[in-house]
């Protein structure tokens, strides 16, 4: 049987997965610093809003709208505070989002840039759809800072947009204000759109005063730039699928050939488009539910920390995961599957996000504070015994 080539050459696990399950088979307990389900870090619901705002009787009045329902749009609008419901598209998730997007601006064999480190989806995503995600190296230097003349010098005749994540995904480092004149500099002169990934933006932990918590904040006039987002992050619900494109600047004069797109599929739920002006409203206070459990979470990495100099965290401007650093002494392979096998703690080394060199690990910071300090402390034991 043939398969199409978009698809990975073998479906096999590879041996981390494959010592998670066997533990999880012999019901081994796990110190977990990779849950990022916020359903399952316990997180107070308001569930009667929710139960009620998604069972209502409009749902038997089923009346598709390419763009998405106009309540639901208004009510996105109205959340980022300076959008008409015009300028937004919706979708059934933010991966759906970028699908659509490189549908409507690449054909297959083009490529898309996307700074490294980034998260690792977007290379399959791109894929699916024919389309290269070319990472462009970012420049370490106590933190990734983007080499704007590296993505210019990355431009070719195939290549169709910029993706950019902000704040960045694991990396937790929002965009400076010269890196986004520089990227919307570039886009202009190599006449480009920008895609940006906002979809963490609402978690500010340690912003920088030089950075940009949402680029809705900055002037776009001369390159059409398609911000995404979605109630996975904003709201903490992603069982209730529901993404959406702000097309900003000239992005507005793709309105019509995206929601021709969307028409293809008219993947939105009714119940949950229906049910998003509730869901947006109950968001700010999810958020803050997070936010504290975030920065909480830091203290309890940071105490946990003293006393270990090879041992550090990188700030996070924003976002739910940290970076810890330590010696590359030990690849981080072979490192992550020693700590699971060893010590029963689960964590992402760096590579799964791009990250070039070894001697980064990936935390998330969602779990319950007291799951988490348990976790960091058998982290810690496994990385300096």
């Amino acid at each position: 049987m043939y398969l199409s080539k978009r698809l990975p050459h073998i479906f096999s696990t590879n041996s981390l997965a494959d010592r998670l399950y066997a533990l999880k088979k012999e019901a081994q307990p796990i110190f977990d610093l990779t849950l990022s389900n916020p359903s399952h870090c316990g997180f107070s619901y308001p569930e009667d809003a929710i139960i009620s705002a998604i069972g209502t009787k409009e749902v038997f009045n089923y009346s598709p709208d390419p763009k998405g329902l106009i309540s639901a749009r208004a009510a996105i609008s109205k959340m980022h505070g300076c959008l008409d419901p015009d300028q937004i598209q919706l979708t059934a998730s933010t991966s759906e989002a970028y699908s659509l997007l490189f549908k409507l601006l690449a054909d297959p064999g083009d490529n898309v840039l996307v700074p490294s480190p980034s998260y690792p989806l977007f290379e399959w995503l791109a894929r699916l759809e024919g389309v290269e995600a070319r990472p462009v190296p970012s420049i370490w230097h106590d933190g990734w800072n983007m080499d704007v003349q590296w993505i210019e010098d990355a431009c070719d005749p195939k290549t169709k947009a910029i993706v950019v994540v902000n704040p960045n995904n694991p990396t937790g480092q929002f965009l400076t204000k010269a890196e986004w004149k520089g990227l919307h500099d570039v886009a202009t002169k190599k006449k480009l759109p920008i895609i940006v990934d906002e979809v963490f933006a609402c978690y500010p932990i340690e912003p920088q005063r030089d950075t940009i918590g949402s680029i809705l904040r900055e002037p776009i006039d001369s390159c059409p730039v398609f911000l995404l987002s979605g109630l996975s992050k904003a709201a903490l619900l992603p069982q209730l699928k529901l993404g959406w494109i702000a097309m900003l600047g000239p992005a507005i004069e793709f309105s019509e050939p995206l929601a021709f797109l969307a028409d293809q599929y008219l993947s939105v739920s009714a119940p949950t488009a229906l049910a998003a002006p509730q869901l947006i409203a109950i968001a700010p206070e999810l958020q803050h539910q997070a936010i504290e459990r975030i920065k909480k979470n830091l203290e309890i990495l940071d105490k946990l920390l003293l006393g270990h100099q090879h041992l550090r965290r990188l700030p996070v401007h924003g976002g739910w995961s940290t970076l810890i650093q330590r010696p590359d002494t030990e690849d981080d392979e072979i490192c992550v599957e020693r700590l699971l096998t060893d010590h029963r703690v689960l964590i992402h080394p760096g590579h799964f996000y791009d990250i070039p060199k070894n001697g980064f690990l990936v935390a998330s910071l969602l779990p319950s504070h007291s799951d988490f300090a348990q976790a960091v402390q058998a982290l810690i034991n496994g990385l300096i015994a």
